[in-house]
Parts: structure tokens; C-alpha cells; sequence
């Protein structure tokens, strides 16, 4: 059977059909992190049992997802730049004695998809639209003036669910180009013993009950050293299309655990 071919209006049609806009009232910035209550995000914090830490984020540096490579030259992404702008050298030389302290210091210029970090509902567009029908030129050189991701700051607490999908498909890592798909997510969380009562196609899945987050573990960066190069920017066929490790909002309820919500979060690997 030959694939139907996805034409602009058959996206328009979805889009009216299972747009979320105005569920929260015409002047929500934040969308369904108004699932997220502060009895939940006390819940969360009881389920913490060992203590440990497990680092979400990616490194700053060369190593980056980013190659400064697009099909818009001008809007071409880098990788963070480390720049020293005091040293140790410069402290055993006495040129910073002056000051009457001896210390090191540096700065780092990136573009925000370098590394680990949130968007903002105010990142993406629909047409002329961001989240809730807001105007896209609400974004502007200053800034987003609606739906900035300073507006998540008092929910951004809480319980997450990890998803390991490569390992769930007897993998270390999910080859560059694969598609995460429901049935997928669906496995993992079976083997894993998570029941989902809500599953989104590709990179954005359910999560722990309404307000809770899940991240997914696929490491398709490990497939492909060469995206580096390429960046994320590269034609699909060079690209996953599985971000590696992400997290929207959603329902599931994992077997025998508490059903408080929590959050996700982007990740490039897991300790």
C-alpha cells in the first residue's frame, strides 16, 4: 500500500481538530502544566527514597548536538564557546594583584539549543500562532512577551517517569533516523511496568498522571558521531527523529507508585 502523502490542509485539519487552545481560559501561558498543584509537588518529594542524583543535562561544549550547519546559513547554531577571561596563569603572573583577590573566571556564548534546556510555549509556531492562538509577533527582538518560559518557573517541580525505549528493544542505543512510535512507548512502558492511558506518536510521549513528565532514553547521538557536524539542522535523513530524551505532559499511572505528578526533562544520556 503506498503511504498517503500528507498534504498542508490534512495538518490544518488535525490541528482544529485536537488544538488544545483555551482549555485553561483565553490568557493561559502555560498549558497543561496547570495539571501541576502544590499538594503534588509535596507528594514528589516523599517518593525520594536513595538520595541519589542522576544529571539530566548535556556538557557545554564542542561536543555539542549543534554543527552550525542549515539550510538558513544566518540562522546556523553552534556549539557553546568557552572563553577564559581570567586565569590561573594571569593570578601567578600578579597581574590581577591589583585587585587584591586572586581568582579565574570565564564566559560561555551559545545559543540555547546547544545543550539541555526547556522551551517556552512561545518557541514554536503554528501558522501566525504560538500556544493558546497568541499572535506569533508577540515574540519579538526583547523577547516573548506571552508564554516565555519564565511563566512555567512555580510548576517546574515534581515526579517523572523514565521511558527506556533502547532498552525495552534490546538495545544500547536507538540508531540515528529511528522513529519512536506509540507501540513502542507502549512496550516500554509495559516491561517497565507503567500503565499509559495516553500515548503521542514520535518524540512526545504520555507521562505519570496529569502534570507528571516522562523522559525518553534513546542516546541516537551515539549512533551517529557525525551529527555533531551536521547538527540538528541536517536533512531527516541524517537526523533522528526521536529526540534523545524529552518530556511533554500527559497521563499514566505507574503499577504499585504513588500518582503524584512530576515533571521531565530533555536528556543526551543516563547514569
Amino acid at each position: 500500500m503506498t503511504p498517503k502523502k500528507i498534504t498542508r490542509q490534512d495538518l490544518r485539519d488535525a490541528a482544529e481538530k485536537y488544538k488544545n487552545w483555551g482549555k485553561w481560559g483565553p490568557n493561559d501561558e502555560i498549558g497543561t502544566l496547570n495539571y501541576t498543584h502544590p499538594e503534588d509537588i509535596i507528594a514528589a518529594a516523599r517518593l525520594v527514597r536513595k538520595g541519589k542524583v542522576i544529571s539530566l543535562a548535556l556538557n557545554f561544549d564542542h561536543t555539542g548536538p549543534q554543527g552550525a550547519k542549515s539550510n538558513y546559513p544566518a540562522m546556523g547554531r553552534t556549539n557553546p564557546i568557552h572563553t577564559m577571561i581570567r586565569t590561573g596563569t594571569d593570578a601567578y603572573s600578579g597581574v590581577l594583584d591589583k585587585r587584591g583577590i586572586r581568582a579565574a573566571d570565564d564566559m560561555v556564548t551559545m545559543p540555547l539549543q546547544c545543550g539541555t534546556q526547556w522551551d517556552g510555549l512561545g518557541h514554536v509556531f503554528y501558522e501566525s500562532h504560538m500556544w493558546n492562538g497568541y499572535d506569533c509577533r508577540e515574540v519579538t527582538s526583547a523577547g516573548a512577551q506571552k508564554c516565555g518560559i519564565e511563566k512555567t518557573k512555580n510548576k517546574m517541580v515534581g515526579r517523572g517517569v523514565l521511558l527506556d525505549v533502547a532498552r525495552a528493544l534490546g538495545k544500547e542505543w536507538l540508531e540515528d533516523g529511528y522513529g519512536i512510535t506509540c507501540e513502542d512507548l507502549n512496550n516500554t512502558a509495559e516491561a517497565q511496568g507503567v500503565t499509559t492511558s495516553l500515548c503521542v506518536p514520535a518524540r512526545w510521549s504520555a507521562a505519570s498522571r496529569p502534570g507528571a513528565g516522562t523522559a525518553i532514553r534513546a542516546e541516537t547521538h551515539r549512533a551517529l558521531p557525525s551529527r555533531r557536524s551536521n547538527g540538528w539542522h541536517a536533512p531527516s535523513s541524517q537526523r533522528s527523529q526521536a529526540t534523545p530524551g524529552a518530556a511533554r505532559y500527559g497521563r499514566t499511572t505507574p503499577k504499585g507508585a504513588s500518582t503524584s505528578p512530576g515533571i521531565g526533562s530533555r536528556s543526551r544520556s543516563w547514569a
